[in-house]
């Protein structure tokens, strides 16, 4: 056994791993990448199909982003942001806030005359800096949650205590992080029934997932559930219900949270167009602030139709007062994130010293120069004509590749969003029977793609492809295919 496959064994533990499944044999040591493709300790190569947990946009040992760090760190690697300013921290939050406004207006060009959809207007102006998803998920539940407190029940005013105590509403299947606030947002037992002692309670609301919607008619047919569904927006009504339900305890919701265009960890569920829009009218009408959990959507993931645009929110017009920015904000190379928000909010903060307004919040490393160099880097990169050409033909190639993999007996649905791919096992696809998680479907594919050279792992029954960007076609066809291989050899009946 390799002596880190060792070393690993004998003192690491993994995250979301069952360790003792991971103790029954060696385990693969990356030792280096370069582009799309990964090396293990013993020489072997893999594709990674996942872009390493969903956070490598540009592919590993990318020039330009190393060239970033390297010349940072020639500078400095680390200064406290608690009192203390730095060079690239500030030139990251500007162009952040350049993007996310500029972006807005793009929306607003590509609306279509008489839309029965107006452009949301918030402009989002301020930046918070932190480490990773779950805690750019954290600041902005704290920041929304202070923020109702003073503006809706300010202290001159005597309320009940339950009126005043902010509540959130999120989706079924949600998955906001695993810090605890973040946890509270979440509704996937799995994750988050063993901490429930621990947390505050939050509501949820259907979520729009097609494949499996009890109030989708249409029968099973091979395509995207999104497109041959039978229904009257039941889920939109239920988001409507939800709302005015909890308006009438006297008590409106604080904020709404979602992740816009589909949900991850749920099992990559794809919303239908228009759904977004739709739901976030709603949470605005009933006074919602709006917390957009792309952590996973944002830089480009989510694709065209509009190219330039690299946040999935505002593919629909949506402008939320809270975005939230993670994984590939540094190309996926050092963990950084960031929650951008209004100067409304940003005001409620504002106070004399005394009046002890201020943001009672913060992180070690929060605006680390090292990651803040890398991501303006990162920017560069996807706005620039050849990355964005490079996903548009690989967003093409995708879509093409995968319509193979209808012929398999064993594929219900497959959900493409952009350079983002879900494809969920089943036992038969015109039952939609889904596969006990005891029976480790998703895992026995995973294991027989990594055997076949192309790395990625499962979420239940679901195998995703997420491809970096530097990802080749004939690297993309391969991953497809050795998909589509191993789903016949693994769940061979």
């Amino acid at each position: 056994m390799n002596q880190f496959a060792h070393l690993d064994r004998q003192f690491v533990w993994h995250p979301f791993t069952q360790m003792r499944d991971w103790l029954r044999r060696e385990p693969i040591v990356i030792a280096e990448g370069r582009g799309a493709v990964l090396r293990d300790a013993h020489g072997r190569e893999y594709l990674d199909a996942n872009s390493s947990i969903w956070t490598n946009l540009h592919g590993h040992n990318h020039p330009r982003l190393n060239a970033a760090i390297r010349q940072q760190l020639g500078k400095i690697a680390h200064s406290s942001a608690l009192g203390l300013a730095n060079e690239p921290a500030p030139l990251l939050a500007g162009k952040l806030v350049q993007i996310a406004n500029c972006e807005l207006r793009i929306a607003k060009a590509n609306t279509p005359t008489g839309s029965k959809f107006k452009i949301q207007n918030s402009k989002l102006e301020k930046v918070f800096f932190s480490d990773d998803g779950s805690t750019a998920l954290e600041v902005a539940l704290k920041l929304a949650y202070e923020f109702t407190r003073r503006v809706r029940h300010p202290p001159a005013r005597r309320m009940p205590a339950r009126a005043a105590q902010p509540k959130f509403l999120s989706l079924a299947g949600a998955y906001h992080g695993d810090t605890v606030g973040a946890v509270s947002l979440g509704h996937i037992d799995l994750f988050h029934r063993s901490y429930a002692g621990l947390l505050f309670k939050s509501d949820q609301v259907m979520a729009p997932y097609c494949y499996r919607c009890p109030f989708n008619r249409a029968h099973p047919e091979r395509a995207d559930a999104r497109e041959y569904r039978k229904c009257h927006w039941e889920c939109i009504g239920k988001v409507e219900q939800r709302f005015s339900a909890q308006k009438k305890k006297g008590n409106p919701y604080a904020a709404f949270v979602f992740e816009p265009s589909l949900q991850g960890a749920a099992g990559m569920i794809p919303q239908p167009s228009g759904w977004l829009r739709q739901a976030t009218d709603i949470a605005r009408a009933h006074g919602a602030l709006l917390v957009a959990d792309e952590v996973m959507t944002g830089f480009g993931r989510t694709g065209t139709p509009k190219s330039e645009i690299l946040f999935a929110s505002h593919h629909e017009g949506v402008q939320p007062d809270f975005l939230c920015l993670a994984k590939g904000l540094t190309g996926g190379y050092l963990p950084m994130a960031a929650t951008l928000t209004t100067q409304k909010i940003f005001d409620a903060f504002l106070g004399r010293y005394e009046e002890f307004k201020t943001f009672f919040h913060g992180h070690s490393y929060t605006a680390n120069q090292l990651g803040a160099a890398a991501a303006l880097a990162n920017l560069e990169i996807l706005q620039g004509s050849k990355s964005v050409r490079a996903r548009q033909t690989l967003e093409k190639v995708l879509h093409e590749g995968l319509q193979a993999l209808w012929a398999l007996p064993n594929v219900g649905d497959i959900r493409q969003v952009g350079l983002i791919a879900g494809i969920e096992l089943v036992k038969n696809w015109r039952t939609r029977e889904p596969f006990a998680l005891r029976e480790r479907a998703g895992i026995r594919v995973c294991e027989a793609m990594a055997r076949r050279g192309v790395l990625t792992r499962p979420i239940g029954n679901v195998i995703v492809l997420m491809p970096p960007y530097c990802t080749t076609p004939a690297q993309l066809r391969k991953m497809v295919a050795v998909l589509g291989d191993s789903v016949k050899i693994a769940l061979r009946n």
